[in-house]
């Protein structure tokens, strides 16, 4: 739900950025493996050392970069089955270096094996949530279903590791992490049993 709001919001505020860099000569595909490359190091270079915050904000400049590339191959008429499949490949990486910093904090230095085990957690479900969804449509199947999209995990997570490390508890985090290991589960299954459905709609198993 999360999502389609903020696509029709972010589609306002970073058009103009979108128009500039298609008047720049730069693709849409650049947009993406930069904006990718900008999180994995705000994740991997700054969540290690328990500098969360600054990880957070470096993040969040380059995970808008996921909205301005699609504006951008909209705007050029650029869409096509390998832009939306470089999209959603480094989306994947891009949170699993999310939440695999986390995971590398608190195994290390933040010295906290229960916070370290719900951010994996929350990576592996993270993943198995989007190949779900990938998986089905390979097959023939939808599963648009779940509580826990991609944006609702990433605002989540990132506004709860800000404010975690700016007053210094993992209270807060903590909760949103098995929250979100919780409905990342949820949707998983959603996405089973809504695939199933249409498996046994279609007569392709049995009863």
């Amino acid at each position: 739900m999360l999502n389609r709001l903020l696509r029709a919001s972010m589609t306002k505020i970073l058009g103009p950025i979108a128009h500039l860099f298609l008047r720049l000569g730069i693709g849409p595909d650049i947009v993406t493996i930069v904006g990718t490359v900008g999180v994995c190091v705000g994740a991997l270079a700054f969540f290690p050392r328990g500098e969360i915050w600054v990880g957070v904000l470096v993040i969040t400049a380059f995970v808008f970069s996921d909205n301005v590339d699609g504006i951008m191959a909209r705007e050029s008429g650029r869409s096509s089955k390998w832009g939306a499949y470089l999209d959603s490949t480094l989306d994947r990486i891009g949170d699993s270096a999310i939440f695999g910093g986390l995971v590398l904090f608190y195994a290390g230095r933040g010295n906290n094996q229960l916070m370290a085990g719900l951010a994996l957690a929350c990576l592996i479900l993270g993943s198995v949530v989007s190949y779900a969804k990938a998986r089905a449509e390979g097959l023939g199947y939808t599963a648009n279903v779940g509580i826990a999209e991609r944006a609702d995990r990433l605002v989540a997570v990132l506004v709860a590791a800000f404010f975690a490390d700016v007053f210094d508890s993992t209270v807060l985090l903590g909760v949103v992490l098995g929250l979100l290991a919780v409905a990342s589960f949820i949707t998983v299954l959603q996405r089973m049993l809504t695939v199933r459905k249409q498996a046994l709609a279609s007569g392709e198993v049995g009863a």
